[in-house]
Protein backbone atom coordinates (compact mmCIF):
# COMPACT_ATOMS: atom_id res chain seq x y z
CA UNK A 1 0.00 0.00 0.00
CA UNK A 2 2.74 2.60 0.81
CA UNK A 3 3.22 4.99 3.42
CA UNK A 4 1.65 7.65 2.28
CA UNK A 5 -1.31 5.73 1.98
CA UNK A 6 -1.50 3.48 5.30
CA UNK A 7 1.38 5.47 7.58
CA UNK A 8 2.75 2.20 8.35
CA UNK A 9 6.48 2.98 8.92
CA UNK A 10 7.42 0.08 8.28
CA UNK A 11 5.81 0.38 4.41
CA UNK A 12 8.76 4.07 4.15
CA UNK A 13 12.15 3.16 2.76
CA UNK A 14 13.31 6.50 3.49
CA UNK A 15 14.00 6.58 -0.43
CA UNK A 16 13.15 10.49 -0.75
CA UNK A 17 11.96 10.50 -4.28
CA UNK A 18 8.17 10.99 -3.43
CA UNK A 19 9.62 14.48 -2.23
CA UNK A 20 11.98 15.05 -5.49
CA UNK A 21 8.83 14.31 -7.90
CA UNK A 22 6.16 16.97 -6.19
CA UNK A 23 5.40 19.74 -8.65
CA UNK A 24 4.48 21.70 -5.53
CA UNK A 25 7.11 21.15 -2.81
CA UNK A 26 4.34 19.86 -1.19
CA UNK A 27 6.35 17.11 0.85
CA UNK A 28 8.78 17.73 3.70
CA UNK A 29 10.68 15.18 5.66
CA UNK A 30 10.19 15.05 8.84
CA UNK A 31 12.03 12.85 11.82
CA UNK A 32 9.79 10.75 14.07
CA UNK A 33 11.00 9.79 18.21
CA UNK A 34 13.47 7.41 16.64
CA UNK A 35 15.08 9.82 14.57
CA UNK A 36 14.00 8.03 11.30
CA UNK A 37 13.11 10.61 8.23
CA UNK A 38 9.38 10.30 6.67
CA UNK A 39 7.53 12.47 4.49
CA UNK A 40 4.77 14.55 5.31
CA UNK A 41 2.24 16.05 2.99
CA UNK A 42 1.21 19.60 3.46
CA UNK A 43 -2.86 19.04 2.20
CA UNK A 44 -2.67 22.80 2.10
CA UNK A 45 -0.17 22.34 -1.25
CA UNK A 46 -1.42 18.95 -2.90
CA UNK A 47 -3.01 18.87 -5.73
CA UNK A 48 -3.85 15.15 -5.87
CA UNK A 49 -1.65 14.59 -8.97
CA UNK A 50 -0.69 11.04 -7.21
CA UNK A 51 2.97 11.49 -8.92
CA UNK A 52 4.07 10.39 -5.49
CA UNK A 53 2.53 7.26 -5.26
CA UNK A 54 3.49 6.62 -8.90
CA UNK A 55 7.30 6.95 -8.10
CA UNK A 56 7.05 5.41 -4.36
CA UNK A 57 9.03 1.73 -4.89
CA UNK A 58 6.76 0.46 -2.01
CA UNK A 59 3.66 1.00 -3.93
CA UNK A 60 5.73 0.16 -7.73
CA UNK A 61 8.40 -2.19 -7.21
CA UNK A 62 10.95 -1.54 -9.72
CA UNK A 63 12.11 -4.94 -11.91
CA UNK A 64 14.90 -6.96 -10.48
CA UNK A 65 17.52 -8.10 -12.31
CA UNK A 66 17.77 -11.91 -13.79
CA UNK A 67 20.24 -12.18 -15.61
CA UNK A 68 23.34 -14.75 -15.33
CA UNK A 69 25.88 -13.00 -12.78
CA UNK A 70 29.53 -12.46 -12.99
CA UNK A 71 31.25 -12.78 -9.58
CA UNK A 72 34.10 -11.49 -8.31
CA UNK A 73 36.50 -11.42 -5.42
CA UNK A 74 39.94 -9.43 -4.61
CA UNK A 75 41.17 -6.33 -3.83
CA UNK A 76 42.83 -3.23 -5.27
CA UNK A 77 46.47 -3.41 -6.31
CA UNK A 78 47.06 0.44 -4.72
CA UNK A 79 47.79 -0.32 -1.67
CA UNK A 80 46.33 3.85 -0.78
CA UNK A 81 43.43 3.34 -2.65
CA UNK A 82 42.69 0.06 -0.18
CA UNK A 83 43.42 1.68 2.54
CA UNK A 84 41.51 4.40 1.98
CA UNK A 85 38.29 1.51 1.51
CA UNK A 86 35.72 -0.22 3.84
CA UNK A 87 36.70 -3.14 1.80
CA UNK A 88 38.86 -3.72 -1.06
CA UNK A 89 38.69 -0.85 -2.68
CA UNK A 90 35.77 -2.35 -5.47
CA UNK A 91 33.64 1.32 -5.78
CA UNK A 92 37.01 3.66 -6.42
CA UNK A 93 37.91 1.26 -9.01
CA UNK A 94 34.46 1.60 -10.94
CA UNK A 95 34.14 5.00 -10.15
CA UNK A 96 37.59 6.05 -11.10
CA UNK A 97 37.67 4.55 -14.67
CA UNK A 98 33.69 6.24 -14.96
CA UNK A 99 35.35 9.67 -14.16
CA UNK A 100 38.22 9.14 -16.24
CA UNK A 101 35.66 8.51 -18.98
CA UNK A 102 34.02 11.76 -18.76
CA UNK A 103 31.30 10.93 -16.30
CA UNK A 104 29.48 12.15 -13.15
CA UNK A 105 29.43 9.83 -9.94
CA UNK A 106 26.77 10.31 -6.95
CA UNK A 107 27.56 8.67 -3.51
CA UNK A 108 27.05 9.58 0.32
CA UNK A 109 29.60 11.81 1.74
CA UNK A 110 29.80 13.07 5.46
CA UNK A 111 29.95 16.02 7.52
CA UNK A 112 30.85 14.88 10.90
CA UNK A 113 27.54 13.11 11.67
CA UNK A 114 25.27 14.25 8.74
CA UNK A 115 25.08 11.27 5.71
CA UNK A 116 24.07 13.34 2.82
CA UNK A 117 24.41 12.34 -0.97
CA UNK A 118 26.44 14.70 -3.73
CA UNK A 119 28.06 14.35 -6.77
CA UNK A 120 31.70 14.46 -8.22
CA UNK A 121 33.44 14.86 -11.62
CA UNK A 122 37.50 14.76 -10.62
CA UNK A 123 39.05 11.93 -9.36
CA UNK A 124 40.66 13.97 -6.89
CA UNK A 125 37.16 14.24 -5.48
CA UNK A 126 36.47 10.60 -5.16
CA UNK A 127 37.82 10.23 -1.14
CA UNK A 128 34.59 12.02 -0.15
CA UNK A 129 32.78 9.13 -1.07
CA UNK A 130 34.80 6.10 0.12
CA UNK A 131 34.08 4.43 3.31
CA UNK A 132 30.65 2.66 4.65
CA UNK A 133 28.49 5.55 6.66
CA UNK A 134 26.08 3.04 8.56
CA UNK A 135 23.90 5.89 8.55
CA UNK A 136 20.74 6.53 5.42
CA UNK A 137 22.25 9.09 4.03
CA UNK A 138 19.91 12.74 3.04
CA UNK A 139 19.66 11.97 -0.75
CA UNK A 140 18.26 15.84 -1.56
CA UNK A 141 18.03 16.14 -5.01
CA UNK A 142 20.03 13.83 -6.31
CA UNK A 143 17.47 12.00 -8.37
CA UNK A 144 16.54 15.37 -10.12
CA UNK A 145 20.01 16.19 -10.64
CA UNK A 146 20.80 12.52 -12.16
CA UNK A 147 17.70 13.28 -14.67
CA UNK A 148 19.15 16.24 -15.71
CA UNK A 149 22.97 14.88 -16.44
CA UNK A 150 21.03 12.18 -18.20
CA UNK A 151 18.42 14.57 -20.12
CA UNK A 152 22.54 16.37 -21.52
CA UNK A 153 23.70 13.53 -22.48
CA UNK A 154 26.19 12.81 -19.63
CA UNK A 155 26.97 9.63 -18.26
CA UNK A 156 25.56 9.02 -14.71
CA UNK A 157 27.06 6.11 -11.91
CA UNK A 158 24.81 6.23 -8.98
CA UNK A 159 25.63 4.80 -5.78
CA UNK A 160 23.89 3.81 -2.87
CA UNK A 161 21.74 1.57 -0.91
CA UNK A 162 19.47 -0.88 -1.87
CA UNK A 163 16.48 1.15 -1.32
CA UNK A 164 18.02 4.51 -3.03
CA UNK A 165 18.40 2.72 -6.34
CA UNK A 166 14.65 1.32 -6.09
CA UNK A 167 13.89 5.01 -5.32
CA UNK A 168 16.18 6.39 -8.27
CA UNK A 169 14.93 3.66 -10.49
CA UNK A 170 11.33 4.62 -9.58
CA UNK A 171 11.65 8.46 -9.84
CA UNK A 172 13.09 7.71 -13.38
CA UNK A 173 10.39 5.35 -14.47
CA UNK A 174 11.27 4.65 -18.74
CA UNK A 175 13.03 8.09 -19.72
CA UNK A 176 15.17 7.89 -22.45
CA UNK A 177 19.33 7.68 -21.87
CA UNK A 178 18.82 5.02 -19.31
CA UNK A 179 22.07 3.16 -20.87
CA UNK A 180 23.98 6.22 -19.81
CA UNK A 181 23.15 5.00 -15.94
CA UNK A 182 24.90 3.00 -14.06
CA UNK A 183 23.44 1.96 -10.53
CA UNK A 184 26.19 0.36 -8.11
CA UNK A 185 24.45 -0.41 -4.58
CA UNK A 186 26.46 -1.65 -1.09
CA UNK A 187 25.04 -4.64 0.20
CA UNK A 188 22.84 -3.69 3.38
CA UNK A 189 21.76 -4.78 6.44
CA UNK A 190 19.70 -2.32 7.67
CA UNK A 191 20.60 1.40 9.06
CA UNK A 192 20.81 2.27 12.89
CA UNK A 193 18.96 4.96 14.59
CA UNK A 194 20.83 8.26 14.31
CA UNK A 195 19.78 8.33 17.75
CA UNK A 196 23.00 6.24 18.93
CA UNK A 197 25.43 7.68 17.46
CA UNK A 198 24.06 11.33 18.73
CA UNK A 199 24.32 10.00 22.12
CA UNK A 200 27.52 8.81 21.75
CA UNK A 201 28.90 12.76 20.34
CA UNK A 202 27.27 14.01 23.67
CA UNK A 203 29.27 11.39 25.66
CA UNK A 204 32.80 12.37 23.47
CA UNK A 205 32.11 15.70 24.25
CA UNK A 206 31.09 15.09 28.01
CA UNK A 207 34.58 13.04 28.29
CA UNK A 208 37.21 15.04 26.14
CA UNK A 209 35.43 18.36 25.72
CA UNK A 210 34.67 18.30 21.51
CA UNK A 211 32.75 16.83 19.41
CA UNK A 212 33.12 14.64 15.80
CA UNK A 213 34.77 16.10 13.43
CA UNK A 214 34.71 12.67 11.13
CA UNK A 215 33.54 9.33 11.90
CA UNK A 216 34.72 6.19 10.50
CA UNK A 217 32.72 3.36 11.51
CA UNK A 218 35.36 0.64 9.82
CA UNK A 219 38.80 2.36 10.50
CA UNK A 220 41.79 -0.02 9.17
CA UNK A 221 44.87 1.34 10.89
CA UNK A 222 47.50 3.49 8.86
CA UNK A 223 49.79 0.28 8.01
CA UNK A 224 50.04 0.53 4.18
CA UNK A 225 51.27 3.96 3.62
CA UNK A 226 53.83 2.90 6.72
CA UNK A 227 54.41 -0.43 4.62
CA UNK A 228 53.79 -2.28 7.95
CA UNK A 229 52.31 -5.54 6.94
CA UNK A 230 49.60 -5.22 9.53
CA UNK A 231 46.25 -4.17 8.78
CA UNK A 232 42.63 -4.54 10.80
CA UNK A 233 39.79 -5.13 7.79
CA UNK A 234 38.30 -7.66 9.72
CA UNK A 235 38.82 -5.55 13.11
CA UNK A 236 35.98 -3.18 12.11
CA UNK A 237 37.30 -0.45 14.21
CA UNK A 238 35.78 2.60 14.63
CA UNK A 239 37.51 5.82 14.65
CA UNK A 240 36.40 9.09 15.89
CA UNK A 241 37.99 12.12 15.14
CA UNK A 242 37.16 15.00 17.29
CA UNK A 243 36.71 18.54 16.70
CA UNK A 244 40.00 19.29 19.21
CA UNK A 245 42.16 16.81 17.37
CA UNK A 246 41.77 14.08 20.15
CA UNK A 247 41.28 10.90 18.94
CA UNK A 248 39.21 7.71 19.70
CA UNK A 249 39.63 4.02 18.75
CA UNK A 250 37.46 0.54 19.24
CA UNK A 251 38.06 -2.66 17.99
CA UNK A 252 34.03 -4.76 16.81
CA UNK A 253 34.19 -6.92 19.64
CA UNK A 254 34.54 -4.03 22.80
CA UNK A 255 31.97 -1.07 20.45
CA UNK A 256 28.77 -0.98 21.67
CA UNK A 257 27.49 0.16 18.55
CA UNK A 258 28.29 -3.06 17.15
CA UNK A 259 26.60 -4.92 19.89
CA UNK A 260 23.30 -3.16 19.71
CA UNK A 261 23.06 -3.08 15.94
CA UNK A 262 23.83 -6.18 15.11
CA UNK A 263 21.40 -7.73 17.51
CA UNK A 264 18.56 -5.77 15.42
CA UNK A 265 17.60 -3.44 18.71
CA UNK A 266 17.80 -0.22 16.54
CA UNK A 267 16.80 -0.60 13.02
CA UNK A 268 14.33 1.66 10.63
CA UNK A 269 11.28 0.00 10.51
CA UNK A 270 11.30 -1.12 7.18
CA UNK A 271 14.03 -2.99 7.35
CA UNK A 272 12.43 -6.08 8.83
CA UNK A 273 10.28 -6.69 5.95
CA UNK A 274 13.05 -5.33 3.45
CA UNK A 275 12.30 -6.82 -0.15
CA UNK A 276 15.87 -6.36 -1.44
CA UNK A 277 17.74 -8.75 0.70
CA UNK A 278 17.59 -11.37 -2.11
CA UNK A 279 19.75 -12.94 -4.48
CA UNK A 280 18.06 -10.85 -7.39
CA UNK A 281 19.44 -7.49 -7.74
CA UNK A 282 17.96 -4.02 -8.80
CA UNK A 283 21.57 -2.62 -9.58
CA UNK A 284 23.81 -3.10 -12.08
CA UNK A 285 26.56 -4.00 -9.87
CA UNK A 286 26.17 -4.81 -5.83
CA UNK A 287 29.72 -4.12 -3.92
CA UNK A 288 30.23 -5.62 -0.36
CA UNK A 289 32.58 -7.23 1.63
CA UNK A 290 34.40 -10.65 0.95
CA UNK A 291 33.51 -12.36 4.16
CA UNK A 292 34.30 -15.96 4.65
CA UNK A 293 37.56 -14.83 2.32
CA UNK A 294 39.55 -17.24 4.90
CA UNK A 295 37.20 -20.43 4.49
CA UNK A 296 36.78 -20.42 0.39
CA UNK A 297 39.62 -18.15 -1.03
CA UNK A 298 42.38 -17.49 1.80
CA UNK A 299 44.59 -16.09 -1.43
CA UNK A 300 42.35 -13.38 -1.75
CA UNK A 301 42.45 -12.70 2.32
CA UNK A 302 45.68 -9.67 1.28
CA UNK A 303 46.84 -9.63 5.09
CA UNK A 304 43.72 -7.82 6.79
CA UNK A 305 43.88 -5.29 4.31
CA UNK A 306 40.31 -5.64 2.99
CA UNK A 307 38.65 -7.55 -0.14
CA UNK A 308 35.97 -6.84 -1.61
CA UNK A 309 32.82 -8.98 -3.39
CA UNK A 310 31.32 -7.33 -6.42
CA UNK A 311 28.06 -9.14 -8.21
CA UNK A 312 27.52 -8.16 -11.61
CA UNK A 313 23.93 -8.15 -12.21
CA UNK A 314 23.38 -7.10 -15.65
CA UNK A 315 25.43 -7.16 -18.68
CA UNK A 316 25.69 -3.34 -18.50
CA UNK A 317 27.59 -3.93 -15.11
CA UNK A 318 29.53 -6.59 -15.99
CA UNK A 319 31.28 -4.56 -19.41
CA UNK A 320 31.78 -2.06 -17.16
CA UNK A 321 33.64 -4.07 -14.30
CA UNK A 322 35.58 -6.05 -16.52
CA UNK A 323 36.97 -2.29 -17.88
CA UNK A 324 37.99 -1.65 -14.04
CA UNK A 325 39.19 -5.07 -13.13
CA UNK A 326 42.80 -5.13 -14.06
CA UNK A 327 43.35 -3.05 -11.61
CA UNK A 328 42.44 -5.24 -8.88
CA UNK A 329 43.98 -8.42 -7.78
CA UNK A 330 41.52 -11.53 -7.69
CA UNK A 331 39.49 -13.83 -9.50
CA UNK A 332 35.93 -15.38 -10.14
CA UNK A 333 34.28 -16.44 -7.30
CA UNK A 334 31.12 -18.86 -7.80
CA UNK A 335 28.27 -17.29 -7.02
CA UNK A 336 26.09 -19.77 -4.83
CA UNK A 337 29.62 -20.35 -2.59
CA UNK A 338 29.94 -16.63 -1.74
CA UNK A 339 26.18 -16.15 -1.18
CA UNK A 340 26.83 -18.42 2.02
CA UNK A 341 28.57 -15.47 3.69
CA UNK A 342 26.31 -12.44 2.84
CA UNK A 343 23.08 -13.53 4.94
CA UNK A 344 21.77 -9.91 3.37
CA UNK A 345 21.80 -11.23 -0.04
CA UNK A 346 19.30 -14.04 1.45
CA UNK A 347 17.16 -12.91 4.01
CA UNK A 348 15.97 -9.48 5.92
CA UNK A 349 17.17 -9.27 9.84
CA UNK A 350 14.30 -10.11 11.72
CA UNK A 351 12.85 -7.39 14.29
CA UNK A 352 14.21 -8.15 17.69
CA UNK A 353 11.56 -8.63 20.16
CA UNK A 354 13.34 -5.99 22.95
CA UNK A 355 13.66 -3.29 20.19
CA UNK A 356 10.33 -1.09 21.37
CA UNK A 357 12.49 -1.35 24.86
CA UNK A 358 15.79 -0.58 23.72
CA UNK A 359 14.59 2.73 21.58
CA UNK A 360 13.10 3.64 24.88
CA UNK A 361 15.86 3.34 26.68
CA UNK A 362 17.82 5.18 23.68
CA UNK A 363 15.85 8.44 23.94
CA UNK A 364 16.13 8.39 27.90
CA UNK A 365 19.62 7.50 29.40
CA UNK A 366 23.03 8.62 28.95
CA UNK A 367 24.98 6.61 26.25
CA UNK A 368 26.87 5.09 29.41
CA UNK A 369 23.60 4.02 31.00
CA UNK A 370 22.54 2.74 27.81
CA UNK A 371 25.46 0.85 26.75
CA UNK A 372 25.48 -0.63 29.90
CA UNK A 373 22.19 -2.12 29.90
CA UNK A 374 21.96 -2.87 25.66
CA UNK A 375 25.53 -3.82 24.95
CA UNK A 376 27.29 -7.32 25.72
CA UNK A 377 31.04 -7.54 26.53
CA UNK A 378 33.18 -10.12 24.24
CA UNK A 379 32.95 -13.80 26.05
CA UNK A 380 36.83 -15.10 27.07
CA UNK A 381 35.85 -17.63 23.83
CA UNK A 382 35.62 -15.04 21.22
CA UNK A 383 38.30 -13.04 22.25
CA UNK A 384 40.72 -15.96 21.72
CA UNK A 385 38.69 -16.38 18.30
CA UNK A 386 39.51 -13.15 16.73
CA UNK A 387 42.96 -11.96 18.54
CA UNK A 388 44.49 -15.53 19.90
CA UNK A 389 43.04 -18.03 16.78
CA UNK A 390 41.61 -15.46 14.09
CA UNK A 391 41.52 -15.24 10.48
CA UNK A 392 45.11 -13.39 10.30
CA UNK A 393 46.39 -16.60 11.98
CA UNK A 394 44.63 -19.09 9.69
CA UNK A 395 45.77 -17.63 7.05
CA UNK A 396 49.08 -16.94 7.48
CA UNK A 397 49.30 -21.08 8.55
CA UNK A 398 47.12 -21.59 4.64
CA UNK A 399 49.81 -19.57 3.08
CA UNK A 400 53.34 -21.23 5.21
CA UNK A 401 51.96 -24.81 4.00
CA UNK A 402 51.48 -23.93 0.30
CA UNK A 403 55.68 -22.43 0.75
CA UNK A 404 56.30 -25.27 1.91
CA UNK A 405 54.52 -27.99 -0.35
CA UNK A 406 55.61 -26.03 -3.28
CA UNK A 407 59.22 -26.19 -1.94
Amino acid sequence: MGFLNSFDKAECFGCEACIQVCPKTAITLKEDDEAFRYPVVDKNLCINCGLCHKVCPHENMPKFADEDKYVFGGYHKDSLIRQRSTSGGAFSAIAEKWLLNGGVVFGAASDGLKVYHTYITKTEELPILCRSKYSQSVIGNSYKQVKEFLKQGKKVLFSGTPCHIAGLKAYLGSIDALENLLLVEVICEGVPSPLFVRKFDDYLEEKYGSKIEKLDYRYKGNGSHLKIPFFKWDFEVMHASLQNHKQWNKDRWFNPFWSVWLKHLISRPSCYACPFTKSERLADITLGDLWGVHIYCPELYGKNGGASLVLCNTEKGKYFWKSAEDSFFGHELDFETALKYQGPLRKHIDENKDRNDCLLDLKTLDYKQFCKKWANNPSIKLLWQKYIWGNRQKVFLWNLKNKLIRK
